[in-house]
């Protein structure tokens, strides 16, 4: 006697069908892009819900043709006559390992480490654009570094790395008025007349271009002029060339030779 085996295969199938949509949401749900918008919309509620509309401009998914003929994407612009503030959102688990002048940063999960880019360097190239295309001291422009999700930071980082909502707290922290109503509203003319169009044929050029970096060779840090030693990229805080990048000795305080860093 020989078994039919056809209405079984075809429940099965059948199963799989009705399984499939929710594989791909569950799939869906836990990827990286999901993930990233989620932070970002996180970061659009809190910014409408607790900074003021007439003080306060918020403008969403930045694409700026750069000068070395690429692109650079930034989460959030906020334009006030405090300054302009460009966040960055970050939206990760487990702790988080970082250091001001540190290339890469870690992540950890249970016994797992991750790297990532240092985000105050990736939002430093993102200032630069900005400064650019607004012809604006550098001086006026706030980086701010935004960690949703379930994450704890496990080292100290500057005031401008915060958790969630504490970027809120940080730009409300900006009480001096640097820029008139009018210049405000040029600011704002000018950054929405030089972004690229919001679409995904921008975002797949923005990726392509982002992948063309990544297998450029990396410039070596140069050794320190007094000691020999290898310096670190760090910025100037104070005085007429803040936010100046340069390398500086990784024996600082100890050894104090600096090298300049051109645009």
């Amino acid at each position: 006697m020989q078994l039919d085996f056809t209405p079984i295969i075809a429940q099965v199938f059948t199963g799989f069908l009705y399984l499939l949509p929710i594989l791909l949401l569950i799939a869906f749900f836990k990827s990286a892009r999901f993930k990233g918008a989620m932070g970002e919309w996180a970061v659009n509620v809190a910014s409408s819900l607790a900074l003021n509309k007439r003080d306060y401009h918020l403008i969403k998914d930045v694409t700026l043709p750069t000068e070395d003929g690429g692109t650079t994407q930034i989460d959030h612009i906020i334009v006030s006559r405090y300054g302009i503030f460009v966040v960055e959102t970050k939206n990760m688990q487990g702790w988080i390992f970082g250091g001001d002048y540190q290339p890469m940063w870690t992540q950890k999960i249970y016994k797992q480490s991750f790297k990532f880019q240092n985000p105050l360097r990736q939002n430093y190239k993102h200032l630069k654009t900005l400064q650019a295309c607004l012809d604006v001291e550098l001086k006026h422009l706030h980086s701010v570094i935004v960690f949703t999700g379930d994450c704890t930071f496990k080292t100290p980082l500057p005031e401008n790395v915060v958790r969630a909502g504490g970027y809120i707290r940080y730009i409300k922290s900006w009480t001096e008025g640097v820029f008139s109503p009018e210049q405000v509203q040029e600011y704002i003319t000018a950054i929405e007349s030089g972004r690229l169009k919001p679409s995904a044929a921008t975002r797949k050029a923005h990726i392509q271009h982002l992948k063309g970096a990544v297998n450029q060779p990396q410039s070596k840090p140069p050794n320190c002029p007094k000691c020999g030693s290898q310096m670190v990229m760090r910025e100037t805080r104070n005085g007429p060339n803040v936010g100046r990048m340069f390398w500086g000795c990784s024996h600082f305080p100890r050894c104090r030779g600096m090298v300049s860093i051109k645009d």
